[in-house]
């Protein structure tokens, strides 16, 4: 999670982007980010982080302008229902790495 966290705070504050990554459960120890957003799905279950990124987008003024990285096909379904897209976690993941 610190991993994933420090090389999408390089990617962001690259390009600016608005980043906000989400995880089953809170890490421990906390993980605290000036450059994104780091959050946690309110109950750790199976699916739960899924559950908490719909949630988010269904409350978003603009769904249309948020980008949900993931390979997961019914998270991807679910976030193409709410208005919002989705590009596949291994591009991205290449793009992260590599800046």
């Amino acid at each position: 999670m610190v991993r994933l966290v420090g090389m999408l705070e390089r990617w962001a504050a690259g390009n600016g982007a608005d980043v906000t990554v989400v995880f089953e459960q809170p890490p421990s120890p906390p993980i605290r980010s000036t450059v994104i957003t780091v959050a946690h799905a309110p109950r750790p279950r199976r699916d739960s982080a899924d559950d908490e990124i719909v949630r988010l987008l269904a409350i978003d003024a603009e769904p249309g302008a948020v980008r949900v990285v993931t390979s997961d096909l019914w998270l991807s379904d679910r976030v193409h229902a709410a208005g919002g897209t989705v590009e596949p976690a291994a591009p991205f993941r290449t793009l992260i790495e590599d800046g």
